[in-house]
């Protein structure tokens, strides 16, 4: 039916190239935020071992570092959401799943780096919805194909 719409194959194949290059800047600038990020962990675990060794003490240092951490697996995991292949069975389902697994880890990174002397009960209450939120909507839209052993049909005899 859209076939006989006059023009609109030029159209689809103009955007078709539009959306190309704009997944291949987004991968341009999401590696260089990534290979800056990557150097910031390696410079500060450097850091942290040549001033404190093996046994670091303070929570704080720690938490900046797995903070940093999950800043450059974000960014990953964010080139991984761009470059799902449109021809792959349902990638726009593979693009929500996946940014419903960014902002997990971003939630979740948020705790990591919290500074719980400072934190108020309700700024605690709402990361949490947001996590227990984006968990629930990971899980209603996850992959059918993983279905329990248990679960799968019993061959049948002809």
């Amino acid at each position: 039916m859209i076939e006989r719409i006059p023009g609109f194959i030029k159209v689809g194949t103009l955007f078709d190239l539009f959306e190309e290059i704009a997944m291949l800047v987004l991968t341009l600038c999401i590696a260089a935020v990534a290979c800056v990020g990557l150097l910031h962990v390696v410079v500060a675990v450097i850091h942290l071992l040549l001033t404190t060794g093996l046994q670091p003490t303070e929570p704080s240092v720690l938490q900046g570092i797995f903070g940093l951490f999950f800043t450059v697996l974000i960014a990953l995991e964010f080139k991984h959401s761009i470059l799902v292949l449109p021809q792959a069975q349902s990638h726009s389902l593979i693009r929500m799943r996946s940014v419903l697994l960014i902002g997990m880890m971003a939630t979740v990174r948020k705790f990591i780096v919290l500074d719980l002397s400072g934190v108020n009960v309700m700024e605690m209450l709402a990361l949490s919805a947001a996590v227990l939120a984006l968990g629930g909507v990971y899980w209603l839209v996850r992959s059918k194909s993983v279905i329990p052993a248990e679960a799968e049909p019993q061959g049948h005899e002809a």
